[in-house]
């Protein structure tokens, strides 16, 4: 998988089918409480960095991701500061342990299918702190009715073309949820939006 051949047009192409509805769907669920240290992992183009560095000036970011070209895009929004780039792919990556109070994965988690999933967000919750929150934009699969019908269409455009342009895995979206909860984290905010086709999640590790 890599999104080095979509990096140059990844920003206008999400404007011009998405307006700024993903955008709305990445800060949605921003915590009021500033973290010390934030882990994004497909930080992608860099918009979520930008967000994050205008809502928590003081946090050290990490940022990881396979395409060199997408992290080359989110350094040159990212300007001077306490962030860090990390050229590497999620599924190998050595995860530093316990060391993040926030994680973000935005339109990220999407790419995998269930076999990765199990491996990769177990590994990614070792990265997380005692009481650390991990933040979710991603699209969903209505639960019935018309607007069931009408994502499903649209997944399986996305999907489509992305395993075109990107040899991406996943033929279809798999939840994140049960994933979560098996690696100790519990839903505590979520959002709809665009008649449910996408979510914004903030989940809490849990505490024994």
């Amino acid at each position: 998988m890599s999104f080095d051949r979509i990096a140059p047009h990844y920003r206008w192409l999400e404007r011009l089918f998405a307006g700024d509805r993903l955008q709305r769907a990445r800060t949605a669920c921003f915590p009021a409480e500033a973290p010390r240290r934030i882990l994004s992992l497909g930080e992608g183009h860099g918009r979520t960095l930008a967000a994050l560095r205008v809502a928590y000036p003081a946090a050290a970011i990490t940022c990881v991701d396979a395409s060199a070209k997408m992290l080359a895009r989110a350094r040159a929004q990212a300007g001077e500061g306490n962030v860090e780039f990390i050229h590497a792919d999620a599924l190998t990556w050595p995860v530093p342990a316990g060391d993040f109070d926030l994680l973000v994965t935005h339109f990220f988690l999407d790419c995998f299918p269930p076999e990765q999933l199990a491996v990769l967000i177990p590994r990614f919750a070792t990265a997380a702190a005692p009481g650390a929150q991990w933040l979710i934009a991603d699209f969903c699969e209505p639960p019935s009715g018309l607007a069931r019908w009408r994502a499903r269409i649209i997944l399986k455009i996305l999907y489509t073309c992305f395993r075109i342009a990107t040899r991406l895995p996943a033929r279809r979206l798999t939840p994140p949820d049960p994933y979560l909860v098996a690696s100790g984290f519990r839903l505590k905010e979520r959002h709809h939006f665009e008649w449910a086709l996408l979510h914004s999640d903030r989940w809490g590790r849990v505490v024994e």
